[in-house]
């Protein structure tokens, strides 16, 4: 990855791998655009015991997020598995201490999106990605669901919603991303990508 390409934040938690994978698959539509980059990046997990202390580098997947990854991204794909219906405690967690950020106006107008993974349909998934839609907004950021003009969001038995991409994992959180999912997935970086472009190429205009 360049220094001066513009990217995308894809900023997931994952505690089964779902979540991983489909943040992969938004990584890949956004990478099908010319111009951006995907960069993935994760949260540690929150421990009840105070002396507990997560590594500085996962053991595997993407490394942890820091607070310039947010600020110098140009769109942010956020993901989390569902927990009664609203985003994982970790990801919350780190989006508590995003103030600074706030204050400043660093995410003011750019694109976001967000994505999940239940175990059961009717788990929360919609609710889930409300949720998460709610600190977006206080950052004034533009949020960016799935439109109807992509099909797999009629033909999918699984995941999928217009508030953004969705997964079942089932009850043991052993079903893959099938390819409706996926589709969705994909679909969804691609314009989140496309709209990080152009909403750049304006800044510039009129800066």
């Amino acid at each position: 990855m360049s220094n001066t390409t513009p990217y995308v934040l894809v900023l997931y938690y994952s505690r089964s791998g779902a979540t991983a994978d489909m943040a992969r698959q938004l990584a890949a539509g956004i990478e099908s655009i010319a111009g951006i980059e995907a960069r993935l990046r994760t949260v540690p997990p929150v421990s009840t015991t105070c002396e507990a202390v997560a590594p500085e580098i996962p053991d595997e997947g993407a490394v942890y997020v820091e607070l310039d990854d947010l600020r110098d991204c140009s769109a942010l794909a956020l993901g989390s598995p569902t927990r009664f219906g609203n985003m994982a405690a970790p990801l919350k967690y780190f989006l508590d201490n995003t103030s600074s950020l706030w204050m400043n106006g660093a995410l003011v107008d750019k694109p976001a999106c967000a994505f999940t993974s239940t175990s059961s349909l009717h788990g929360g998934q919609e609710s889930t990605l409300l949720t998460m839609l709610v600190p977006l907004l206080h950052h004034g950021m533009v949020y960016a669901g799935i439109p109807y003009s992509e099909t797999a969001l009629l033909n999918t038995q699984g995941g999928g919603t217009p508030y953004g991409a969705s997964h079942l994992a089932g009850p043991r959180s052993d079903r893959s991303v099938d390819e409706h999912e996926r589709a969705l997935c994909v679909a969804q970086g691609k314009r989140l990508a496309k709209l990080a472009v152009a909403l750049n190429a304006m800044r510039q205009r009129t800066s």
